[in-house]
């Protein structure tokens, strides 16, 4: 019955539109065809809008079938020519291209209707068919898994039905044997779409529980639709084969295209076949059921599975990304830990995602080779959307694909991932992150966490049954010997001491799998289940750890064979062969071997390629617990290692390599190779920076004693691994090492690579070697301060100040870079107290900004004007905290003279018009009777908005900036002239960020704000009625815990009651309580806006009670205003506490005044 009625809404579709067509075709003049064009348009508004509507439910399909009569109604009452038109005899005639339309559902449905009408016109009674094929797509569009195969199932339909209708528009006559084939066939696509659609009404967690079945039936439905072509193609020998291989043929050049984003472009991510840890079967079901629930219901756009070491964390993110991949929703995922993530900034892991997405949809391949195109050393923000965002929006998915980001917190670069996240946040129906991380992320107060609408999940232990069971299995397989076995009592007291940490199970079975130094099984097991300190969690983990190294390399030598072995493995970023490995460290392969199978005991992880042959990286090998752990070890640990002389052995072992390095045309070998590439990073993180100690070094002879031409072939090759493609080095002879490693971070820091660390470590290395030259330290101090503006990190920001310091005491008062250092320390030191709040840092930030002016007035005025700039700003800082009127006019006078020396066409004219406007602002808030500063600021922000024409991207700061300055105007004056020119701006400024724009929500809100105060002027409902559309549109992209949320709740729920307070309507003042409600979540007891949250909801509560009479609120009234006089109570209080105080305080200065009277004065003279 659904079916028939889908049919016939398209029908009577595609026929309104036949007249429409004609309406078009039959106009006379431009005046008519104008006209004609209007209902083309409005109709089609009409069919865009059902899109909407589930064609799966029968009072839907009512709706959608009154909404069309409805529209074709008012169109033919509104246009006189359609009354009573006939549609005239059309031609037979085959369809145009654009039939082919109809095979990609992403199109609106107003284009497949064009195609329709082709159809109808040809092949009338190829009209029921186009319903089954309308129901088919509508399934495909509403499924929450494996769109791709129920999209192809779709697609292959339509373009069946589009051939058939193709080669019977040729025919004079239809053969009666064919409509009875047409009908054969519409009844086999009515049972698939009828199938298709029931599965596409079950939920995502169904189908995430049950997708082989789903896929398994989708495969079903593909054979039906194939052999029901064949059928029609054997009985009435039309062949439609070609409409199939056009298909076939696209999908063919897309995989072409997969290849060449595969091996040529995009860093791709290692292999994780036998990496991810076992998945125990319905181990975490409770909380998969969660986490899909999430996928399907939730509007946040991260989701932060978090849990200790060990939880089990990346074992769940192993299977949800093979889940979600199986169900079609996986965009793609990464697994840090397994990753040298030293080396690869945020750039890199979004290009790995994109490789991922490219993989696994190669629909969206088109998007990604544009994005390689575009995006050169652009900003996060460009990289998420070229390179994520807009290839999975041409997928045109009907759910968010999930990307999933696996050990975030083992990054260092995080915070800036996280925070360029918030760029996505409106994004949600698009795509969606879950990562894994150990703390709460919310809670830690992560860097950057607050700018991402985001969810925390806290991944508890697993069960012991869970634990039991996993043993229960393994211990099966353990090389018993005498008839020895664990019993049961050993398998409930293994279960407990596990603390539910999965990983402590797993090393307890390797452990006990691995012949250890001749320490038979049960021995092993006896010592563990007899040891009290083995309890599980951190500590647990540690002891088991030590526990098993003990047993395995008690026999060995000497300890110092592990360390240096496992201490190279740590810090090593690149697997190698074991006979390189040897070459490197100097360790006999023979005990490698040894050692490397001694550990397999320990390891978690297994690289798909090479293991007995290579040596990796321990992070790809070891769960990250074992490897913090051996790096924490105390100093009598024999087994602890220090990461620094594992660096500083390893850069030694690699500088060697560059005595012997082959000339152009000669490959290198590969322990070459590294070397090449990887000898700066290692020096940087394994040898003293300080001169005397570098001095002392073998490293630094090591350099001493190269010559010149290896020193230059080694910069040739280090050039050309780390920018592939590009043009060789040139190196002059006379180049020393330094201009050569400072050459070389140039070009790491210019060209886009992504290699901080290697960037990092080329300049740590110039000041180690010329510790005398203050560029060079400036250099490295730049390098840690746009560091920490990438990751916002207070470390880099450190480290920067520490460079700029040591610059700063190179340089003498007649150096002419003197004031430049002290102008760098100062906005080290300011980016420091950004972070940490240290009052001390900033006022020794406003003292060396006061040197670097006064050096530079002297001198030259002219080049003052960034100096002056940073002390503004240092002072800025300093009013924010003191309110100290003589501070703020001191910045103004300041942000004067930068203007002065900052004329046209300066280029930092429109930030000095800015900063001066802004700083008058704070003025006028101090004494706003006073309108003289807020008219100057004004002023200035009107010469700095042509500063900056579109399509400039501060161009929507500086239309919000003089907006806003004009409100505070309007404020004073109700001038409705100026609110109408602040609404102006803003609709301009809003037009400049559309979504996903993370500057929207305050667009929006401020625009809103002005036309709620146009409404209070002319109670124009209109106006409000925009107003609350914009703070819908606001709210929507805040979900909870982004900061902004509060905001837009207090807007939308404000312009609730006014329009309450113009309709009367109950449920309008219901959803404003509603709002109300949230907001006094937001604010919980102690922040400081609680009590006017709190006044907020008692007056809409109150107001409900006095329009309805009920008495429903009476007891959250009573609540609300309890709380309230408690908080006045303790404010109270503090107002008697604070006049006390300040009694106190003048006593004690008039005493200390009678003192000074009393004393003797030392100097004679006047005082000033």
């Amino acid at each position: 019955m659904k079916d028939e009625r889908s049919s016939q809404l398209i029908e009577k579709c595609a026929d309104f539109c036949v007249f429409l067509i004609q309406y078009v075709e039959d106009s006379e003049d431009d005046i008519s065809g104008s006209r004609a064009v209007d209902a083309v348009e409005e109709f089609s508004g009409t069919v865009k809008g059902i899109q909407s509507f589930d064609y799966n439910l029968e009072v839907s399909l009512t709706s959608a079938h009154e909404h069309v009569e409805e529209s074709i109604k008012a169109i033919k009452a509104s246009h006189a020519s359609l009354e009573g038109m006939q549609v005239k005899e059309r031609a037979h005639r085959g369809l145009s291209g654009t039939a082919i339309t109809m095979i990609d559902i992403a199109i609106p449905v107003i284009d497949v209707l064009k195609d329709a009408v082709e159809i109808i016109g040809a092949v009338p009674f190829l009209k029921p068919v186009l319903g089954a094929v309308l129901v088919l797509s509508q399934a495909a569009r509403q499924t929450q898994s494996n769109f791709d195969e129920m999209q192809s199932l779709s697609r292959t339909a339509a373009e069946v039905v589009v051939s058939i209708a193709e080669r019977c528009a040729t025919f004079q006559r239809i053969p009666p044997e064919l409509e009875i084939a047409v009908k054969k066939l519409d009844s086999r696509l009515r049972a698939i779409a009828s199938c298709c659609r029931e599965m596409s009404q079950k939920n995502f967690l169904s189908c995430f529980f049950q997708n082989a079945t789903f896929k398994d039936e989708l495969g079903e439905q593909s054979r039906a639709l194939n052999t029901a072509i064949q059928e029609f193609q054997n009985t009435t020998l039309i062949d439609i084969r070609d409409a199939l291989e056009r298909i076939a043929e696209e999908v063919h050049r897309v995989a072409n295209h997969v290849e060449l984003v595969r091996l040529k472009e995009l860093p791709t991510h290692p292999d994780m076949s036998g990496i991810l840890p076992e998945y125990l079967v319905e181990s975490r079901t409770p909380d998969v059921e969660e986490i899909t629930k999430w996928i399907e219901e939730s509007k946040e756009l991260l989701l932060c599975i978090h849990g200790p070491a060990g939880v089990g964390k990346s074992t769940l993110a192993g299977h949800l990304s093979r889940e979600l991949r199986a169900a079609g929703r996986l965009a793609g995922a990464v697994y840090l830990g397994a990753i040298p993530t030293d080396v690869s900034g945020p750039e890199t892991i979004i290009k790995m995602l994109a490789h991922e997405i490219g993989r696994i949809h190669s629909r969206a391949i088109p998007k990604l080779l544009a994005a390689i195109e575009e995006c050169h050393a652009t900003s996060l923000d460009s990289h998420l959307q070229k390179y994520i965002l807009e290839p999975l929006q041409s997928l045109d998915h009907p759910y968010p694909l999930i990307i999933i980001v696996d050990a975030l917190d083992e990054w260092g670069d995080h915070p800036k991932f996280i925070q360029a996240l918030g760029y996505l946040n409106s994004m949600a129906s698009v795509v969606k992150v879950i990562s894994t991380i150990r703390l709460n992320p919310v809670a830690s107060h992560l860097p950057g966490i607050r700018a991402v609408s985001v969810r925390t999940y806290p991944l508890a232990p697993v069960s012991t049954g869970v634990i039991k069971a996993y043993l229960e299995k393994h211990l099966q397989s353990v090389p018993w010997v005498d008839g020895r076995r664990a019993h049961p009592p050993d398998i409930e007291k293994l279960a407990e001491l596990s603390g539910g940490l999965p990983v402590w199970a797993a090393t307890v079975i390797s452990l006990l799998s691995h012949p250890l130094s001749g320490s038979p099984p049960h021995e092993i097991l006896a010592d563990i289940v007899g040891n009290r300190r083995l309890v599980g969690g951190s500590d647990g983990l540690g002891n088991l750890y030590d526990t098993g190294l003990q047993r395995m390399f008690k026999t060995l030598d000497n300890p110092a064979h592990f360390r240096r072995f496992f201490g190279a493995t740590v810090v090593l970023q690149a697997p190698l062969s074991i006979f390189h490995f040897s070459e490197l460290t100097e360790i006999p392969r023979y005990l490698i071997e040894r050692i490397q199978g001694t550990l397999s005991a320990l390891q978690t992880r297994f690289p798909s390629q090479g293991l007995g042959q290579m040596v990796h990286p321990a992070s790809s090998l070891f769960h990250l617990s074992l490897i913090e752990h051996m790096l924490a070890g105390k100093a009598e640990n024999p087994f602890a290692i220090s990461a620094s002389e594992s660096h500083s052995a390893l850069a030694l072992s690699c500088m060697k390599q560059l005595r012997n390095l082959p000339h152009t045309n000669t490959q290198p070998r590969a322990i070459q190779e590294y070397s090449v590439k990887y000898w700066v990073y290692h020096a940087a993180n394994g040898t003293p920076r300080s001169k005397n100690e570098w001095s002392q070094t073998a490293h630094c002879k090591m350099l001493q004693t190269l010559s010149v031409d290896s020193q230059q072939q080694w910069a040739r090759l280090f050039h050309k691994a780390i920018t592939p493609g590009h043009n060789e080095l040139k190196i002059e002879p006379d180049h020393s090492m330094v201009s050569i490693l400072t050459m070389l971070a140039n070009c790491l820091h210019f060209n886009g690579s992504d290699q901080w660390a290697l960037e990092v470590a080329c300049l740590e290395i110039v000041v180690r070697i010329a510790a005398e030259d203050a560029y060079a330290w400036t250099d490295l101090g730049l390098c840690y301060r746009e560091r920490g503006a990438r990751v916002g990190g207070l470390q880099m920001y450190e480290q920067s100040m520490v460079a700029y310091r040591h610059a700063l005491k190179l340089r003498t008062e007649s150096d002419p870079k003197f004031a430049d250092s002290l102008d760098n320390v100062s906005i080290a030191l300011q980016l420091c107290y950004e972070l940490n709040g240290n009052r001390d840092i900033l006022d020794e930030a406003v003292s060396f900004s006061r040197q670097a002016v006064q050096i530079c007035l002297a001198s030259d005025p002219l080049y003052g004007t960034s100096y002056l700039n940073t002390l503004a700003n240092a002072l800025g800082k300093q009013y924010t905290l003191d309110n100290n009127l003589q501070t703020l006019q001191e910045a103004i006078s300041h942000y004067r003279d930068m203007l002065d020396l900052s004329p046209p066409p300066h280029p930092r004219r429109a930030a000095s018009l800015n900063n001066l406007a802004r700083a008058l602002e704070s003025f006028h808030l101090r004494n706003t009777k006073d309108i003289g500063p807020l008219n100057e600021a004004i002023s200035l922000y009107r010469e700095a908005l042509p500063l900056h024409p579109a399509p400039h991207p501060l161009r929507y700061v500086s239309l919000g900036n003089l907006a806003l300055s004009l409100y505070t105007l309007y404020e004073s004056n109700s001038d409705e002239k100026v609110l109408d020119e602040v609404i102006s701006l803003q609709h301009g400024a809003l037009a400049l960020v559309p979504a996903p724009h993370p500057n929207r929500s305050v667009a929006l809100n401020n625009l809103g704000m002005s036309l709620e105060a146009r409404y209070k002027r002319n109670s124009d409902i209109g106006t409000l009625k925009e107003c609350l559309s914009l703070y819908r549109e606001a709210l929507a992209l805040v979900p909870a815990p982004h900061p902004d949320r509060p905001v837009s709740l207090n807007n939308l729920a404000d312009a609730l009651q006014l329009q309450f307070e113009h309709e009367k309507k109950v449920e309008v003042l219901n959803e404003a309580i509603s709002l109300r409600r949230e907001h006094q979540t937001l604010r919980p007891p102690g922040h400081i806006f609680r009590e006017a949250s709190l006044r907020n909801l008692l007056h809409v509560l109150e107001r409900r009670r006095e329009v309805t009479g009920e008495n429903r609120d009476d007891a959250e009234i009573g609540d609300v205003k309890t709380e309230l006089a408690e908080i006045e109570e303790k404010n109270q209080e503090q107002r008697e506490q604070e006049k006390r105080q300040t009694r106190t305080e003048e006593e004690k200065r008039k005493q200390e005044e009678d003192e000074d009277q009393d004393k003797e004065p030392r100097v004679l003279g006047s005082a000033f």
